[in-house]
């Protein structure tokens, strides 16, 4: 489905070269001060047209249509809009009979027989993460005292993003990531065990994300070569404040008021200009296929931002359930 929340209730809709993309959120508290220029900086960060970026560009300026008034949300559903201008749908017919590698074409076709609208991967696109990045400028507003903050640790293995960004480029290919999320200030006890402890409800707005194959709270991975000795956070005051964070703000599913880490990873973008092998559905045969158009060389790029909006959204749904 293409709704997520319980208390702060996101729906997503609308394709890539479509006419438009938006979001309605419902279960917004009345009377938090929104406008236009809200939205901008965290859109501007998301945006195409950098380095090792897409060289599609779209105005991405956001049309409020219902739930805002003189500037305040009125308690009822918010829907936003973005318009899609720059589209090339004459660069996606091909991947019909010959979907890309790694990428939806082949099981969105198979899903919806042949009935989904394949242009730029249709309602697949990471342009629709505009969406997740509009609804998280709102949860911030929200939860105004906890701070989120994500970062780029490495790319392709490297932490000289540039020198990854060069290889992939001379190569025609396309290259991951690594992006680390901290939120501080989080009070003690959001959190809904079992099947909604915060690690499964941030994890799974996450891998909404197009591109994240992975993630990691705290010590993570590391976590199964360590003893129990190691792993456990001391307590060192009656905050709840430990001495290390290996469970990454987290006992029980429930936060413990200290930060909340998680880490994901990001696949290498599935569009890369360096020729592929690919099945042809039409001649039943393997082809060359050459992939053209505008796609990001690295998606983990413009990630960061989608990764805090995430965050927030499931923190503020976290909290209203909590208020």
């Amino acid at each position: 489905m293409n709704s997520f929340g319980k208390n702060f209730r996101l729906s997503i809709f609308g394709e890539s070269h479509g006419k438009t993309i938006g979001i309605l959120i419902d279960g917004c508290p009345s009377g938090i001060s929104i406008n236009d220029s809200d939205f901008l900086p965290d859109l501007l960060r998301r945006k195409s047209g950098k380095k090792g970026t897409s060289t599609r560009t779209e105005s991405d300026k956001p049309k409020i249509i219902s739930g805002i008034f003189n500037n305040k949300t009125t308690g009822a559903p918010i829907l936003i809009e973005f318009d899609n201008d720059n589209i090339k749908p004459s660069d996606y017919k091909q991947f019909v009979k010959t979907p890309r590698p790694g990428h939806a074409d082949f099981v969105a076709n198979k899903k919806f027989k042949g009935f989904n609208d394949y242009n730029g991967g249709g309602h697949f696109s990471g342009r629709l993460s505009l969406a997740l990045v509009v609804a998280g400028v709102i949860a911030k507003k929200i939860i105004p005292n906890i701070k989120i903050k994500a970062t780029i640790k490495e790319i392709y293995g490297t932490s000289d993003i540039n020198k990854a960004l060069d290889f992939a480029i001379k190569n025609n290919d396309s290259v991951g990531g690594i992006i680390e999320c901290k939120a501080q200030n989080i009070p003690i006890g959001l959190g809904e065990p079992f099947f909604n402890s915060v690690e499964s409800v941030i994890s799974h707005l996450a891998f909404s994300i197009p591109g994240i194959k992975a993630i990691e709270f705290g010590a993570g991975f590391n976590a199964s070569k360590m003893l129990g000795s190691e792993f456990n956070d001391l307590i060192i005051d009656k905050k709840g404040t430990t001495k290390t964070n290996n469970s990454g703000g987290i006992n029980g599913g429930i936060t413990n008021g200290n930060d909340l880490i998680f880490r994901l990873a990001v696949r290498p973008t599935a569009s890369i200009s360096k020729p592929q092998k690919t099945f042809n559905f039409e001649k039943n045969k393997i082809q060359n296929l050459i992939i053209k158009g505008r796609h990001d060389i690295c998606i983990t790029l413009r990630i960061p931002v989608i990764v805090e909006a995430i965050t927030a959204i499931a923190l503020t749904d976290f909290y209203l359930e909590n208020n």
